[in-house]
């Protein structure tokens, strides 16, 4: 039996899905708003190319390498892709990772809503010892979400991939690890539903 099996996951700000290719017309509109696939240091598909991405993600899904997601909003609209990535079973290692929402669902509830439904799920159901996270360098939106998390910085690798444009990716690191998430639950919680708004 694998050791991730897809599930879907539900909070009052956001419901993760297993990704299929029935939600293709709903992932190409949330990535339309915010033309998000103009972004240089991101790699979120343009509409043509969503289906072959949903390959891409059902395949390495397929190889039990990743556990890919749709997330949808409080109202049930596609709202964008999640996953859990280079998946580490013997170590009990995930990473949530090649993230992407419409302009109209950033900086909402949601992106926390989804973190904790994963936290969650991967510390208290998967029983990992440590979650990562990587971003680009200059994804500084990015860098500042996943820090608001409660995740700590590892180190940044280097010219670490080459991107489609050519130039290199220095990679930012940050992880959670087991002992400091009862921590980091109690915070995105607070996040969530006490902070004054």
């Amino acid at each position: 039996m694998p050791w991730l099996e897809p599930v879907t996951l539900r909070g009052a700000h956001a419901r993760l899905e297993p990704l299929s290719h029935d939600h293709a017309g709903g992932l190409v509109e949330a990535a339309k708003d915010g033309d998000l696939s103009k972004i240089w240091y991101t790699a979120i598909p343009k509409a043509e190319a969503m289906g072959k991405e949903i390959d891409r993600r059902l395949g390495l899904q397929a190889a039990g390498t990743m556990l890919p997601f749709t997330v949808f909003d409080a109202e049930g609209r596609i709202a964008g892709m999640t996953t859990y990535m280079n998946v580490d079973t013997a170590n009990r290692r995930v990473e949530i990772g090649s993230t992407w929402y419409a302009k109209r669902v950033q900086r909402s509830a949601l992106n926390t809503q989804c973190k904790l439904l994963l936290l969650t799920h991967a510390f208290e159901t998967l029983d990992c010892i440590a979650v990562e996270f990587r971003t680009h360098f200059f994804n500084h939106q990015s860098r500042r979400a996943i820090e608001r998390l409660g995740a700590k910085q590892d180190g940044i690798l280097r010219s670490h991939q080459i991107a489609p444009n050519g130039t290199l990716r220095d990679t930012v690191v940050y992880s959670i690890i087991a002992s400091e998430w009862p921590t980091v639950k109690a915070h995105l919680n607070y996040q969530l539903n006490e902070k004054p708004r």
